[in-house]
């Protein structure tokens, strides 16, 4: 099939290269003429395990292509995806700019039968809109729109792409629906299914999914929080409720708030959509509130650790970015650690295997960032661990001591076995569990 892809950004990307490696020929397109020109170098703007195996594979055999010229990938395509970006606008609602303003550009540029779907998260009622936007200088004949929502979890988004738990798509055109059975069918070999429903359920799916997954995440950050007050182990716990088949072992494991470019604005986005049809959506305003308070463990833990005054102590800082496997620093618990680090006067010193040029950019020389996880340790009064590489899980604990002034250890993602702390000498503070003392 012929296929445009309008945004590269990590679901633009992705599903570009992704549908290229199954044979269809793709032309991706960006506004930002500094990144097509990388991409059509070969380079791949942004860090996601494996995609540049099959970035540089389709490039080469000729089925991933790249511009900037809107007219020429819609000249050479009848299908087109927008996977543009949908950031909280005023208010916190999604903005919807830039997918309607293509959509405008789009009804101008038709000429053939085309399929134009929605593959970013967006509110219920946009493929309406965009219908609306299309139809302003284009005759319906010539095009339908089809909402089909993406599930990508960054650090496994080829994987989640090539092997979908399942496939929404919403339409109410048989013609499109055909079009799209064909264009999944290779993906779903194994059985999976493709689900096929009314656009507004298909938006409305995507939202309900992230906001589900995010209060998962949230009420086990609540039950560590209590666990930490009432002597109990959230691990236990964890391990207790994750065996019970009506509730399931993923996204049960307690830490230091979601982030990343999907739950915080999918979560803000459905609160908004409820409240515009006079509903008081109670649980999410709940997961937004503990979720922001939970960024902020660390840094409490800390404070009262050193009581109260961080004032010239030096923190070393492991992981920036908002989960491993990803340079994504979108509303990375990191981001929010160091900030209140450095309001309180503590010096930073950080390392994350991908994520630090993009955290550099933003605090420049007020953190020091280091090349290695050891280098971060050199001098510091102690660690704090934020994102939970693999690399991290199982350090040299003997040259952290030496390289710690003192042997004490935060950990926001329970990386570490608490009887091994305790014969290594650590003192040593997780989330819902007990400290332990060194």
């Amino acid at each position: 099939m012929k296929i445009a892809v309008v945004g590269t950004g990590y679901v633009g990307l992705v599903t570009g290269t992704c549908f290229a490696e199954t044979g269809n020929d793709v032309i991706c397109v960006d506004i930002d003429a500094n990144k097509v020109e990388q991409m059509q170098q070969g380079k791949v703007p942004i860090y996601e395990p494996d995609l540049d195996v099959l970035f540089e594979r389709n490039q080469r055999q000729g089925r991933l292509k790249f511009t900037t010229d809107l007219k020429e990938a819609v000249d050479a395509s009848d299908v087109i995806f927008l996977a543009l970006p949908t950031p909280p606008g005023e208010g916190g609602a999604a903005d919807l700019k830039y997918i309607l303003g293509v959509a405008k550009d789009l009804s101008t540029l038709i000429t053939k039968y085309t399929v134009v779907i929605d593959k970013s998260t967006v509110p219920v009622g946009t493929a309406e809109r965009v219908h609306a936007a299309l139809v302003e200088n284009l005759d319906e004949a010539l095009f339908d729109v089809v909402s089909n929502p993406e599930f990508l979890r960054e650090g496994v988004a080829v994987d989640d792409f090539l092997k979908p738990d399942r496939v929404v798509i919403g339409t109410d055109s048989k013609r499109a629906k055909e079009k799209m059975r064909r264009l999944y069918e290779p993906f779903v070999r194994s059985g999976n299914p493709i689900i096929f429903m009314d656009l507004r359920s298909a938006e409305m799916t995507k939202y309900a999914a992230n906001s589900y997954l995010a209060t998962r995440i949230t009420f086990m950050n609540e039950i560590a929080n209590l666990c930490e007050k009432a002597g109990a182990d959230v691990d236990a716990v964890r391990r207790g409720m994750g065996s019970d088949s009506r509730i399931g072992k993923r996204f049960l494991f307690p830490g230091v708030g979601y982030g990343g470019s999907c739950f915080p604005k999918d979560v803000q986005a459905l609160a908004i959509t409820a409240g515009q049809h006079d509903y008081n959506f109670k649980i999410l305003d709940a997961v937004m509130d503990v979720n922001t308070r939970q960024r902020f463990r660390i840094a409490d833990k800390l404070e009262q650790y050193y009581g109260d005054s961080l004032k010239d102590k030096t923190i070393a800082l492991w992981g920036l970015a908002f989960k491993p496997n990803t340079d994504d620093i979108r509303e990375a618990p990191a981001l929010y650690t160091i900030d209140r680090l450095l309001e309180a006067g503590a010096q930073v010193r950080a390392f994350d295997p991908e994520a630090t040029e993009h955290v550099r950019a933003i605090y420049g020389d007020k953190v020091t960032f280091c090349e290695d996880q050891y280098t971060a340790l050199r001098g510091s009064d102690c660690l704090a661990i934020v994102t939970e590489w693999s690399v991290f899980r199982t350090p040299d604990f003997d040259r952290m001591k030496e390289l710690l002034t003192e042997p004490v250890i935060f950990d926001g993602r329970n990386l570490y076995d608490l009887q091994r702390m305790q014969e290594a000498g650590f003192h040593y503070d997780s989330i819902g569990r007990q400290p332990v003392q060194a």
